[in-house]
Formats: C-alpha cells, structure tokens, sequence
C-alpha cells in the first residue's frame, strides 16, 4: 500500500519528535522491553529460517534480531522515515496494518508491535488482526504487541509529578476511557487490558491465545531510579526486575504491573 492512512499527528511524531530506533536502547525500561519481548517471542517462533512479516516494524529494532537468528523478515511501516531506516536490517516498504499487500498464508509469523497502539477504533483494531491471521499460515504464528491500560499510572508516579493537577487530569482520563488524545508528551494511542487484547485476538479468528506482562511489576522502578539519579540502574537492579517479570508470568493478576503486555495466537 503507497499511500497508508495514518493519521498525521502520528506521523509527526515519529518523523519528527522522536527516533524510535533509540527507544529500546537508551533507557533501562526499554532495554527491559526488549529483552523481555525477545524471550517471549523465542518460546514461540517456529526454527528458522521461516519467513516473518514484521507489522509496523518502525526501524527494523526486532527485525535485526530476528534476522541475526536466521529468519527471513519483511518489515512494512506507514512512516516513510521508518522504511528507510529499516531497509539497512531487511525488506521494507510502506504498508498499512489494516490492507496488508500479501497474498493470504505468505507467511509463517506475523507481528504486529506497535499497530495495535495507535488504532483507537475497536474495529480497526480489529481489522489489523484479521488482516495478520489471512496472511499467515494455518497453525503460523501471530504475535501482538499493546500499551497496558495502566502503564502511565506506574510511569508518571516513577517520575514524581502524578500529582501535578495537568498530570494527574490526564492519567486518570486514560485509565477511564482507555484513551490518550495526544496533546502532550505521546500521541494518539489506546491502552489495553490483558483480557481485552487477548479476546480482541480470539475474536480475529485465532487460537490459544495467551497474553504474557512483558516488562512486569517493578519496571517503574528503573525508571524512578534513573530519572532521578541522571544514572542507569545497577546490574544487580535491571537483573532483579527482569527476574520479577519472568516471577510474576504465571500470576494473571499481575498482568495489570506491566507496561506492556504481548499476546500470542495462532491462525487455524
């Protein structure tokens, strides 16, 4: 598709305010997103080599390590910015997650790690994953990605101003309406629920979905102690929360601590 729909406010934003091939490498939290978002997906992927179509892909950040493990990876994005940046780590091209180009069962994975985030409509929501499940293989993989409703209740209280009126206004709207405006800081996103995203994938057509805390219950934590300390959290620190993420998988109630949280399924 050459010409996505995506709604300029987004646009903006990752053409201009932030480079997000520096996000998961230039704090602790996102270092934490990373290594946990690799693990999950790994328990998962079928051997490589096996073609993976890389939804929303941004700069190719999870498509280099899944083509460093072999796999073969087409990356499409509505950013051009993104496209060309991912075009050193794999194929790339401009792409919609709702209208993908592939032909149906093309591929053997299909991710989609940022798409749900920034669709606030059910059904295009909804749309994406349909169009994730058609181009993947009976019993392939689908793997996607959603910003936990609770998230920026955790991340503003770690850098000390929820309390502030304007902050406090605008995270409890969130955590009511599951919807950010974009007026500050973020852009247009939707924040999910664990067992909304998981029946948001049942209802695409998939099959045994499970949505796994990607992050955990103590992320905020280095984001508090780095924040405040203008330092990166210790080792022994970052090793402690990563552990209290792997911990707490088995706890569903859990699931609510996490910043983001990624659910699994497969096409029938």
């Amino acid at each position: 598709m050459s010409n996505p729909r995506l709604a300029p406010e987004i646009e903006h934003f990752y053409s201009q305010v932030i480079d997000e091939s520096d996000r998961l490498t230039m704090s602790a939290d996102g270092r934490l997103e990373l290594v946990r978002t690799q693990e999950i997906l790994r328990r998962f992927l079928p051997p490589s080599p096996a073609r993976v179509l890389d939804v929303g892909g941004g700069p190719g950040v999870h498509a280099r390590w899944l083509v460093a493990d072999g796999y073969e990876v087409h990356l499409v994005d509505p950013v051009a910015r993104h496209v060309e940046q991912a075009a050193a780590v794999c194929s790339a091209s401009l792409g919609d997650a709702r209208a993908l180009d592939a032909g149906d069962a093309m591929y053997d994975v299909v991710q989609l790690l940022g798409p749900l985030y920034h669709l606030p409509d059910s059904s295009e929501r909804l749309q994406a994953l349909r169009e994730a499940r058609r181009v993947v293989r009976p019993g392939g993989l689908v793997a996607a990605a959603a910003i936990n409703r609770y998230a920026s209740l955790f991340e503003h209280s770690a850098l000390a101003h929820l309390h502030k009126p304007r902050m406090e206004s605008s995270v409890s709207e969130i955590m009511h309406t599951s919807l950010y405006d974009g007026r500050r800081g973020f852009t247009i996103a939707y924040f999910h629920r664990g067992e909304e995203l998981a029946e948001e994938l049942r209802a695409a057509g998939l099959t045994d979905v499970q949505v796994f805390g990607v992050e955990g219950p103590a992320w905020s934590m280095l984001k508090a102690v780095e924040n405040h300390s203008g330092r990166a959290p210790s080792d022994e620190l970052f090793t402690s929360v990563l552990t209290a993420a792997r911990i707490a998988e088995p706890h569903p109630e859990l699931l609510a601590a996490s910043s983001h949280l990624l659910a699994v399924g497969r096409a029938p």
